[in-house]
């Protein structure tokens, strides 16, 4: 599929479809991408599909709109992940990006969505949005991680909304503003303090609803959170992406 381009920049969606084949594997009935969103089936293991996305061109750049969506329905187990970070530049349109991803987990079904880090370039203005739908026995895994600035420069401006809903009800809806023009304090004490890495873990696991762990902190800059709901969010910020992925990792292996 190609690419639309506008006045406005490039529109583009990718779209993932995974069900259980029946026999204890997972079949990928829509596979499919446009231009600068291009998808890949890898060698998963077991029951699991495993998906990457490939970024074709440089972007999303000012006046981009991206959309991913994926769906994992009964019985299949997906793993999305992408083959590089995610760059946002600056563009010649000033209405800034948007990136939206869009996902769904059956009953029965369990997704892991895992991509690189999303870096916000100075000059760039992204707003990225990330809508959950769960269904009441469904398992999910998700990770989100922004760099503020490339090495050496100031940031772009990044705006994050994250919402999750299990069996229908709103268990999270955050939203992250940072660099030039965002609310003040940002970068503050009760904000990033300084740190240019924030990322965030999801874990819904039907288990959690009877067993759930307890709110605490996880090393320096890092703390786990239940939700209202079979679900933890773990929350952590860094000096950088190395030590952000090593917060996540450590508290994700914490949870078992």
């Amino acid at each position: 599929m190609d690419r639309v381009t506008t006045a406005g920049g490039v529109r583009a969606t990718a779209r993932v479809l995974a069900r259980g084949d029946g026999r204890g594997g997972t079949v990928l009935p829509v596979l499919e991408g446009e231009g600068p969103l291009a998808v890949r089936r890898t060698r998963g293991s077991g029951a699991e599909a495993r998906v990457l996305l490939v970024g074709a061109m440089s972007g999303p750049l000012g006046g981009d709109h991206f959309t991913v969506a994926a769906h994992a329905a009964g019985g299949a187990r997906l793993t999305v992940g992408s083959a590089a970070a995610t760059l946002a530049l600056p563009g010649q349109d000033r209405t800034g990006a948007r990136y939206d991803v869009r996902l769904a987990v059956d009953d029965d079904a369990e997704l892991h969505w895992l991509p690189e880090q999303l870096i916000s370039a100075g000059g760039s203005d992204l707003h990225v949005t990330t809508s959950v739908d769960l269904a009441a026995g469904a398992r999910l895994l998700l990770r989100e991680e922004q760099v503020l600035g490339r090495a050496g420069e100031e940031p772009g401006r990044l705006t994050s909304r994250l919402t999750v809903r299990i069996d229908g009800r709103c268990v999270l809806d955050q939203e992250l503003a940072c660099g030039p023009g965002a609310p003040g304090g940002w970068d503050g004490p009760a904000g990033l303090a300084g740190h240019c890495a924030v990322g965030q873990l999801v874990v819904v696991r039907p288990g959690f609803a009877t067993e759930s762990p307890a709110a605490r902190a996880f090393e320096e800059g890092a703390a786990v959170l239940p939700l209202a709901g079979p679900a933890v969010l773990v929350t952590a910020v860094a000096p950088d992406a190395l030590r952000l992925r090593r917060l996540l990792d450590g508290a994700l292996a914490s949870l078992d």
